[in-house]
């Protein structure tokens, strides 16, 4: 086959990788399965995918299409070629204002989109939590819906036509027919006449009418993706009373690329929700009051019904970052809906939240009903997603896992339904935890289970079975929003009966009848349990590593936290840092998710005595800058900084390291001595000559200047400390970037300092280390940081704290160093008290020891950008405080990722156009924007260099506009 794939990868626009990484990236989705497809193809044109269609035909093989790959039930994974269309099929094509609709291709995220309307005062609906990186084409395909789906509906109330290629290659439009233009489409002798003529046939007796009705979801129940949605056909004027008509759309949305493949979708919009809002948060003191109430609650215009229930409340008690935003909660309820209400005007709104509030006291069921607005409203739904994130992040083998989480009933079945639901989970002895669309009657729950082990499998395999016993007896729906796939698709038959699932058969037949789109999903899947992303009882790997992956159980866990959410491939317009690489290629393999599988693979699947000695795994890190974003902004916390950092040290083990690596990870070493010479080592750097021949031999690009040495290093202009009474003393962490490249910065720092009465302590200490840790020298990188520990443990306290200026640097102490550490107990202890200087004099601010008015009144504009690991172990808005001290100083806050230098990285010649693609992507333009009166603030070194370069705009450190500040 591998000759064939590369004829067939000869004839297209786009490409075709059958390569063991790339087969092993698109091995998963977000669900628990993993099956090697045959190739991954990234289709460009029509022609691309007709070529496809042919070559799956020919081949007897089939199409998987994909979006983001964000699917729970592994609709996205199978053995045949996985068609991408998420890296050229990203138009949108037309923007019709009057008719209110939007004509894209299906790799548009969706969020995006809806930032494109805005303009227009027009928004598409259906809002998924995966939003920021999900696609239209993905969302056709599992007909998702989302919070507002009571208000807005789902996708398949938004479709109003479809471009699609048929599986005899022929392009096809489905759109509303009259009842005569449904006669004409019956006339074709066509693959298109054929599927007009098969479901005219399956669906005009009144006997296979009354079959779909009887055996199908509820109708009130609007979230419903069981099978086919042949329910939708019946109501239309071909056959039935319906004034609606005929579109073969409703049809194809929720069928899961099983019928035809997707190249342009038109979509229905809605008025952008009326600005002014309110959250009535009422609170229950138990799971069966709550219930009764969403039916009453739902007679109001409500915008959002959504329930949490105590056990996800309880996750964010202990939060550091999640406690502050349950400031609206009253005691200790079981349960909370969270009941929003919309209107053009805030008197209508106040009008609609007494008459909630009213119809509430009526029902005597609730005991506190806070009213929130403005920024809490946010503050409470971001409460309501971290929860289940919190509970969904274990570490250790035992996860939560989807299977039963997509139930649907009709609202007036809820409460009994949740009640039986309860009782069930009891036998299997899992906590029942409710997170509902409560006002769609859906439940999200995902039992706890190791997948690892066969009896916590054939749990799975039990409760499912046993939970779409339940659901039919409601008639409720299997596959509220997340689609069949492979894992409900195997009790489709069972919910809608034998017959009807012939229906789907003869459906699928006629569209598909040498099976080559998505096979196994809604039709013939295999059995839920098969194809698991883990095999039952294998042998746990033992790997020895030299960072300390305790935390999570060992670096093979770490990679396992990847649950596939995919939130690492949001786009630049989501805000954020996570995935600076993924950002600027586009390709899975550059993402957090493509790191931490493809590690995850090799780590279990090789044979060598290095598992580490893989060049698939040398590819998928080339492009990690180690931001460290994904550190806070991935839901799992998958560290993938530490996953490269370990990566190296081991791959260099095995292959040695290149000059350059050397050079760079001995910078300080090398900077000692260039020190000791530092004009004719300047001359040397700057000379155009012994610069070009200097970077030409190790690397370097030559659009890259060397940084300048100083002529004194800082620590032989500091000599004594100066004694203070007023406030307490700090100690200064001299770090190796300060000392010989940025002393005017290390300066200002002590100055400042100083003239704020804080008596600054230098004492002899080792470089931090940062150099070693980013190419990999670790056994280095310990020493050092065994050093520090030891020559700081017994200065550092609550009241002598440690600071540092170079966020890379002091920010070590709080992250690599615990797992760097001997003596880990120590470096925890020794990490609660080092701050960056933003930090710390931010704080400052806070307990009053530093105001106002001890800074110039002088209006200065500040544009600032945050180093990226202050924004993934700190927070920018410390930076933020300190320059926006002084009372005329006005600071905004650049919202850029990385900067894209990221150390050495943005210096190395292969690595030259990624990095100022990275700058390009919001940091370079915001800057240029700036008029010449704006001061540019940056935190970091790299961060500066990189602006210079990258802007011709010097760059300052926060430290240095706070001392100019100064009265």
């Amino acid at each position: 086959m591998k000759n064939q794939l590369q004829e067939l990868n000869q004839h297209l626009e786009g490409q075709l990788y059958d390569s063991t990484l790339y087969k092993n990236l698109y091995a998963t989705d977000a669900s628990v399965y993993r099956e090697l497809p045959l190739a991954v193809s990234f289709p460009k044109t029509i022609k691309d995918l007709q070529y496809l269609i042919r070559f799956a035909t020919k081949h007897n093989t089939t199409l998987i299409p994909r979006t983001a790959g964000t699917s729970l039930a592994g609709q996205c994974v199978g053995s045949g070629i996985v068609v991408d269309v998420s890296r050229y099929f990203t138009k949108i094509l037309h923007i019709n204002t009057e008719h209110k609709t939007v004509t894209v291709q299906p790799g548009v995220i969706r969020d995006d989109l809806n930032k494109e309307l805005a303009s227009h005062n027009l928004f598409f609906g259906p809002n998924t939590s995966t939003s920021n990186r999900c696609m239209i084409g993905g969302m056709v395909g599992n007909n998702s819906s989302g919070t507002t789906s009571i208000q807005y509906g789902v996708t398949r109330d938004k479709v109003v036509a479809m471009q699609v290629i048929l599986s005899d290659g022929s392009e096809v439009e489905f759109k509303e027919l009259t009842v005569t233009e449904f006669k004409s489409k019956l006339q074709l002798d066509t693959l298109e006449g054929d599927i007009y003529r098969t479901i005219y046939e399956s669906l005009k007796s009144e006997k296979q009418q009354e079959l779909i009705f009887k055996n199908f979801p509820k109708p009130e129940i609007h979230r419903r993706n069981t099978g086919y949605a042949l329910d939708a056909l019946i109501d239309t004027e071909i056959f039935s009373n319906s004034t609606k008509k005929l579109n073969i759309c409703k049809l194809l949305a929720g069928s899961e690329g099983t019928l035809a493949f997707t190249t342009e979708i038109t979509l229905k919009l809605d008025d952008i929700p009326p600005q002014h809002s309110a959250i009535i948060a009422a609170h229950f003191q138990d799971i069966s009051t709550c219930l009764k109430a969403v039916e009453p609650c739902m007679a109001h215009n409500l915008f959002t019904c959504e329930m949490i229930d105590r056990v996800i409340l309880d996750c964010t008690k202990n939060s550091h970052k999640y406690a502050p935003l349950r400031f609206f909660i009253k005691d200790d309820p079981e349960a909370i809906l969270l009941l929003e209400l919309r209107s053009y005007t805030e008197d209508d709104l106040n009008l609609q939240i007494i008459s909630l509030l009213n119809r509430l006291s009526k029902t005597g069921l609730s005991y506190a009903q806070p009213v929130l607005k403005g920024e809490d409203i946010e503050k409470a739904m971001q409460l309501r997603k971290a929860g289940l994130g919190l509970l969904g992040n274990l570490n250790g083998d035992k996860k939560a896992v989807a299977c039963i989480e997509d139930t649907a009933v009709a609202i007036q079945d809820l409460s009994n339904y949740i009640t039986k639901f309860t009782a069930l989970m009891k036998r299997y002895d899992q906590q029942a935890v409710y997170y509902a669309h409560a006002g769609a009657g859906e439940l999200h729950l995902r039992p706890i289970l190791n997948l690892k082990k066969a009896t916590d499998v054939n749990m799975f395999k039990a409760i499912t079975t046993d939970v779409a016993e339940l659901v039919k007896s409601y008639n409720g729906s299997m596959s509220g929003e997340h689609g069949d796939g492979r894992l409900r698709a195997e009790f489709i038959e069972y919910m809608v009966g034998s017959e009807c699932y012939n229906l789907f058969r003869t459906i699928k037949e006629t569209f598909d009848p040498k099976n080559i789109f998505n096979k196994g999903k809604i039709i013939d899947a295999p059995p839920m349990e098969s194809a698991l992303r883990y095999v039952p009882e294998r042998k746990e790997l033992q790997i020895n590593t030299l960072l300390n992956f305790d935390d999570t159980g060992g670096i093979l866990r770490l990679a396992e936290k990847c649950n596939g959410s995919g939130d690492c491939r949001t786009s630049v317009n989501s805000g954020g840092t996570m995935c600076p690489s993924y950002r600027a290629t586009k390709d899975e393999k550059d993402s957090t998710r493509g790191r931490a599988n493809t590690l995850r693979e090799i780590l279990t699947t090789s044979n060598k005595v290095n598992k580490f000695n893989h060049t698939e795994l040398k590819e998928v890190f080339d492009l990690c800058i180690s931001c460290k974003g994904c550190k806070s902004e991935c839901p799992s916390n998958v560290d993938v900084a530490s996953l490269k950092g370990e990566f190296e040290y081991q791959y260099q083990k095995s292959n040695g390291s290149t000059l350059r690596s050397k050079l760079f990870a001995h910078n300080t070493v090398i900077n000692s001595y260039t020190s000791k010479f530092p004009g004719l080592s300047n001359y040397l750097f700057k000379s155009k000559w012994s610069s070009g021949l200097l970077k030409s031999l190790i690397g370097i690009s030559d659009k890259r200047s060397f940084p300048i040495i100083a002529n004194k290093t800082f620590r032989k202009q500091i000599t004594t400390t100066k004694e203070s009474t007023q406030k307490k003393s700090v100690y200064l962490f001299v770090d190796e970037f300060t000392n010989y490249l940025d002393v005017e910065l290390g300066l200002a720092t002590y100055k400042l300092l100083n003239k704020l009465g804080y008596n600054v302590v230098i004492v002899d200490h080792v470089e931090s280390g940062r150099t070693y840790i980013s190419k990999g020298f670790l056994k280095q990188a310990k020493v050092l940081a065994n050093k520090n520990i030891s020559i700081f443990s017994d200065l550092i306290s609550e009241e002598t704290p440690l600071i540092g200026i170079e966020p890379s640097a002091i920010l070590s102490f709080r992250d690599e160093y615990l797992r760097l550490a001997d003596n880990l107990q120590q470096a925890k202890n020794l990490s609660k008290h080092c701050y960056t200087i933003e930090e710390f004099l931010a704080n400052e601010i806070d307990n009053g020891e530093i105001t106002s008015d001890l800074f110039t009144s002088e209006e200065v504009q500040v544009k600032l950008h945050v180093h990226c690991h202050q924004k993934a172990l700190s927070n920018q808005k410390h930076s933020f405080d300190m320059i926006n001290l002084p009372v005329n100083y006005n600071v905004k806050i650049i919202p850029s990722g990385c900067c894209g230098m990221a150390g050495s990285f943005g210096y190395e010649k292969e690595h030259y156009d990624i990095s100022m693609a990275i700058g390009e992507q919001t940091l370079f333009p915001a800057i240029r924007k700036a008029n010449k009166e704006i001061v540019i603030a940056a935190t970091g070194t790299s961060c500066r260099h990189q602006i210079k370069d990258g802007t011709a705009r010097d760059a300052f450190h926060p430290v240095q506009l706070l001392l100019k500040a100064l009265n």
